[in-house]
């Protein structure tokens, strides 16, 4: 039997790439997927997309 785990890792302005590595080194399933959360973003020229956390999918035993 297969058992699943999602994780979010909060992103701020631009992705910390150590501490992300930090984050997949220590987990202890396989990762299946890493996808964003995509937000909307309104500047002053319009509207635009963004995103704010990673999702992360793990897969445990």
């Amino acid at each position: 039997m297969m058992f699943y785990e999602v994780h979010k890792f909060h992103v701020g302005k631009s992705i910390d790439e150590k501490a992300l590595e930090r984050f997949l080194n220590d987990l202890s399933g396989e990762v299946i997927s890493v996808f964003p959360n995509v937000v909307p973003k309104f500047q002053f020229m319009g509207a635009t997309a963004g995103f704010d956390t990673l999702i992360i999918i793990e897969k445990t035993i």
